[in-house]
């Protein structure tokens, strides 16, 4: 049995390490600043969760672990808002998104 708890562990903090590198690809792959944002944000989330997950098996049913799941609770809460809080700011302060086509393009695809 503990085998198959450090197999599911070593998984979690594997794949969450993996997420983790491809948000930070993602952050200087991506050009604009909303693409690089959106990146971030939902690696992060992710990336917490299974490298948390991993950890909460390691210390198995224990003080540490219910810290852990305090500590995802809050990172999942303040995430998401902060980045909202990031590209809202943004937004009203004049940063608008570059799209790859723009509408007139849009329209006139649409009426050939």
């Amino acid at each position: 049995m503990a085998f198959i708890i450090d197999a599911l562990s070593w998984a979690c903090l594997i794949l969450g390490s993996f997420l983790g590198i491809s948000g930070a690809i993602g952050i200087f792959s991506f050009k604009e600043f909303y693409s690089r944002v959106q990146a971030a944000s939902v690696t992060d989330t992710l990336c917490v969760f299974f490298i948390m997950l991993g950890l909460i098996l390691q210390a198995g049913f224990t003080l540490i672990s219910v810290k852990l799941i305090l500590a995802v609770f809050l990172l999942w809460l303040t995430g998401p808002l902060a980045t909202h809080a990031l590209v809202r700011s943004a937004y009203l302060t004049g940063l608008k998104p570059k799209l790859s086509i723009t509408r007139k393009e849009a329209a006139k695809r649409g009426q050939s």
